[in-house]
């Protein structure tokens, strides 16, 4: 039977955790119970913590959908040389690249904007500044742009396990230089789709673009892990229904403090071994 497509109506978040207290897991697996008589894994993580704000079982994922920017490659110093030279071309003074960063994640004409600041009414001059910012990061993405130490591994390890997930790309940059990135870096061969800001009629964190990877994947939201390193990731999957993971490497991991995400990591190793732990026999 063919699914429906996915609407862009929002579903409510998930319900909070079953204990106030987050989890930690370390030590050599297996099960525990809390107070409340709950289950948590207890994942080989060697001497490293994974914080657990709200637990789930990564063995009974289908699918992991990932930001981009900040999550999979280090790409601040290419977007920071891309505003300051649309700065330069506007005759507006540069900006320093911790300012940069952080107007980074709501997609190329919102950073645009903020990098404008008051001027960000004019719609004719971010326009034109949008252009230009487009046309100079097309020629300049891969300079400096790298993947984050490890991503391949963790990558490998989840797509891999023994029940297997299938991987996506979800970002707010826009499409075409998403997935040149992405094929140039040699990450192309683990996803199953990479859509970016321009993809559908709204961006992250409206859920319209996770629930269609869902539809094309045929996972649940049950099933689902949506891994970003800002509160617009965590927010479009809450929008959404998934499950989420935090990541403190990446360009804003300060947002992630308001609204915490289930699980949060401070590397791709650790990524990669909640998963190979939790598929261990």
């Amino acid at each position: 039977m063919r699914r429906d497509q996915p609407s862009a109506q929002k579903q409510a978040p998930r319900d909070g955790a079953s204990s106030s207290q987050p989890l930690h897991m370390a030590g050599s697996e297996g099960f525990r119970l809390t107070a409340d008589r709950c289950p948590q894994i207890i994942y080989p993580l060697n001497h490293t913590l994974i914080k657990f704000n709200r637990q789930f079982d990564p063995s009974s994922l289908k699918l992991v959908i990932f930001d981009l920017d900040g999550t999979l490659i280090d790409s601040r110093l290419d977007l920071v040389h891309s505003v300051n030279a649309t700065l330069r071309h506007m005759k507006r003074p540069e900006l320093p690249e911790d300012v940069i960063a952080g107007y980074v994640g709501d997609g190329a004409p919102v950073l645009i904007g903020r990098a404008l600041g008051v001027e960000a009414n004019d719609e004719a001059l971010v326009k034109r500044g949008l252009e230009y910012f487009l046309s100079y990061y097309r020629e300049h993405k891969l300079d400096h742009t790298r993947v984050y130490d490890g991503i391949p591994q963790a990558l490998a390890a989840i797509r891999g396990g023994r029940r297997g997930c299938k991987l996506a790309v979800l970002s707010n940059k826009p499409v075409a230089p998403s997935r040149a990135i992405v094929e140039a870096l040699g990450l192309g061969k683990f996803f199953v789709s990479v859509y970016g800001g321009n993809s559908f009629a709204t961006k992250k964190p409206d859920p319209l673009g996770a629930q269609t990877i869902l539809w094309e994947s045929g996972a649940s939201a049950e099933q689902t892990l949506i891994v970003g390193d800002s509160h617009v990731d965590i927010a479009t999957g809450r929008n959404a229904g998934l499950w989420t993971c935090g990541v403190t490497y990446g360009f804003a991991p300060h947002t992630l403090e308001a609204n915490p995400p289930d699980v949060v990591v401070d590397n791709a190793k650790e990524l990669a071994r909640m998963f190979r732990g939790s598929l261990s026999p």
